[in-house]
C-alpha cells in the first residue's frame, strides 16, 4: 500500500478508538502529553506518529501496540480499507468536482457504519448491473458537463488561436486537406489508409494512433467530415499538450481518468474548430426568429459544415446553453438494426434537468412515440441518406414538454445499421422568448411515456409491451386500500 494510505488507515483507526472512549482530542492530548494539532494531524492521515508516539497512544488508552499498527479494521471500517486498498479514490476525479481526498475520508469517518453502509450498496447495485470502471469514468466525465453546461471557455479561446496562428479561415467549412498538411508539417504524421481494412476484427475502428513513428492508420470507408474530425482531434491533442490520451477511435479501454478526460478535450476542441460557434449562433438566431420552423433552412445550417450531423447535434449542446442562455436540454443517440424492433441508447446527456428519456438497463421497451425512434424506422425502410423530424414531446407523469429535433443517418461501418441523434430543449418561459416557432401549428405534439412497461397511455397503438410496472403498482395499491378498510371495520 502507498504511505498516504497506511497513514489515512492508522488517522482512521486513531479516531475510532478515541471515539469510542468518549474522548475529545483535547482530552487525549491532556492524556497522552501529545499535542492537539498534531494529533489532529495523525487523524486526517497527513502525518504518521514514530514508534514511541504510537507506544504512548497504546498504553494511554489500553491498545495493544500490534492492534495499533495493523492494517487490518474492524467491519465498521472495513469498507474504506477496502476502498483505500483499491485505490479507487486516486481513479476518481474528485479534483475535477472541488473535493479534497482528505475531507472525504473524514466524512466518511465521522459516521463510519452510515457511510460505508451507503459506499456498500453503491458498490453493490454497481457489480449487480455491471458497472465498470469505464462506465464510472464516463460517467464522472458527463456529470462534469453537466455541472459546467457543456461549455468550456478555455478551450474555445484555444481553438481561436490555433486557426489564428495557422492561418484556418472559420468562416469557410475546413476540409480535410487542409488539417492533414498541419499534422504532417507541424506534427510530423504520417498516414495509412489500408491496414486497418485487412484486419476484420478491427471493423469498428475508424482510427489507430501509434505514437513511436507518429503513425495514423485510417479506415477507408469513411466521408471526409469524419477525416476532418478525426484530423482535428489529433491536433488538439498536440496542440493541447495532452500526454495522456487514447490511441484509437472509437476507444477500446480506458488505462486512467486523464485519458477519458482528454479525450473528452480533444473532441470539444474538434468541435468548436470544424463547427464555429459565432457562425453557428448567427444562424440559430435567424432560424429561430422566424413564425413558423423553416425545416429547410436547418438542413442548410446542419449541411453548412463539414461535420457529420451528430458532431453538429453535440455541438449545439455547447452553443444553445451559452449562446442563447437555453440550459435545460437533452441529448440522445440511438442505434438501430434494420428489421429489428430494439433501439439502444448508446450516449446521452442531460443538463440541468434530469430529464425523462434516459438510458434503461433492465431491458424495457422505449417509447414508440418518440421521434428518435420514429427517424429510426423511417430511415432503415426509406434507406434514405438522412432522415430529420421534429415533435413536440409532453411526458405527462413529469408535467413537462420538450421540443425534440432528430436526425437519423446511416451507420457507415456497419451493413443494415442505423443511428439517431436527437436534442430535446425543456419548453418553458426562456425557451417561449428564444424561439419564435414553438406555436407553429404544424409541429406534432404527442405524449409520451419512458418506457411502455411504466407508461400509463391508453389504447396506444405502438405499445410493445403491457404496462406491468405500473399495473403492479396499482395492485399495491388496491391491496392496501383494503387493508385500510379491514382495519378500520374491525379496529
Amino acid at each position: 500500500m502507498e504511505e498516504e494510505y497506511i497513514k489515512l488507515i492508522f488517522g482512521l483507526k486513531l479516531k475510532q478508538i478515541r471515539t469510542e472512549r468518549n474522548l475529545s482530542l483535547f482530552g487525549l492530548s491532556k492524556l497522552s502529553g501529545l499535542s492537539k494539532s498534531y494529533l489532529n494531524e495523525i487523524e486526517k492521515g497527513k502525518k504518521y506518529p514514530k514508534p514511541d508516539k504510537i507506544a504512548i497512544l497504546s498504553e494511554k488508552m489500553e491498545v495493544p501496540y500490534d492492534q495499533m499498527v495493523s492494517l487490518k479494521l474492524d467491519k465498521n471500517l472495513a469498507p474504506i480499507g477496502d476502498i483505500l486498498k483499491s485505490k479507487i479514490l486516486k481513479e476518481i476525479p474528485l479534483d475535477l468536482f472541488g473535493i479534497q481526498e482528505s475531507t472525504l475520508i473524514d466524512i466518511v469517518s465521522n459516521a463510519p457504519a452510515k457511510v460505508n453502509a451507503f459506499i456498500s450498496t453503491i458498490i453493490e447495485i454497481a457489480q449487480n448491473y455491471n458497472f465498470s470502471r469505464e462506465s464510472f469514468y464516463l460517467a464522472s466525465v458527463r456529470s462534469f458537463q453537466e455541472a459546467n453546461h457543456n461549455y468550456f471557455e478555455d478551450i474555445e479561446q484555444a481553438v481561436l488561436k490555433f486557426a489564428k496562428a495557422y492561418q484556418i479561415n472559420l468562416d469557410e467549412p475546413i476540409e480535410s486537406s487542409e488539417l492533414k498538411e498541419i499534422l504532417i508539417e507541424e506534427y510530423g504524421y504520417s498516414f495509412n489508409e489500408t491496414e486497418l481494412n485487412r484486419h476484420q476484427t478491427l471493423d469498428s475502428l475508424r482510427s489507430v494512433f501509434v505514437p513511436t513513428t507518429k503513425t495514423l492508420l485510417l479506415a477507408n470507408q469513411m466521408d471526409d467530415a469524419q477525416r476532418t474530425f478525426i484530423y482535428a482531434k489529433e491536433i488538439a491533442y498536440n496542440y493541447l499538450q495532452y500526454k495522456e490520451r487514447l490511441y484509437t477511435f472509437s476507444w477500446i479501454k480506458f488505462e486512467n481518468f486523464d485519458q477519458v478526460l482528454n479525450n473528452f478535450y480533444a473532441s470539444y476542441f474538434a468541435g468548436a474548430l470544424i463547427l464555429p460557434k459565432t457562425t453557428i449562433s448567427e444562424h440559430l438566431t435567424t432560424l429561430f426568429e422566424k413564425e413558423t420552423f423553416d425545416e429547410q433552412l436547418f438542413i442548410e445550417i446542419v449541411n453548412a459544415f463539414n461535420a457529420s450531423p451528430e458532431s453538429f447535434y453535440q455541438r449545439l449542446t455547447n452553443i444553445l446553453p451559452k449562446a442563447f442562455n437555453i440550459q435545460d436540454l437533452f441529448f440522445l443517440r440511438f442505434t438501430h438494426r434494420a428489421d429489428s424492433e430494439r433501439f439502444y441508447l448508446k450516449k446521452e446527456l442531460h443538463l440541468s434537468h434530469q430529464h425523462s428519456p434516459r438510458a434503461n438497463e433492465t431491458n424495457e421497451h422505449y417509447c414508440r412515440r418518440w421521434i428518435s425512434l420514429k427517424v429510426l424506422k423511417t430511415i432503415s425502410e426509406t434507406k434514405e441518406d438522412h432522415v430529420f423530424d421534429l415533435q413536440i414531446s409532453n411526458y405527462p407523469d413529469d408535467d413537462m414538454k420538450y421540443l425534440v429535433i432528430s436526425s437519423a443517418t446511416k451507420d457507415p461501418f456497419r451493413e443494415h445499421q442505423y443511428r439517431s441523434i436527437s436534442v430535446g430543449l425543456l419548453i418553458n418561459k426562456q425557451l417561449q422568448r428564444k424561439i419564435a416557432f414553438l406555436n407553429d401549428p404544424k409541429i406534432k405534439s404527442l405524449e409520451v411515456g419512458v418506457t411502455c412497461e411504466r407508461c400509463a397511455i391508453a389504447d396506444c397503438k405502438v405499445r410493445q409491451a403491457p404496462p406491468i410496472f405500473l399495473e403492479r403498482k396499482n395492485k399495491n395499491n388496491q391491496i392496501e386500500m383494503v387493508v385500510a378498510d379491514l382495519q378500520k371495520r374491525f379496529g
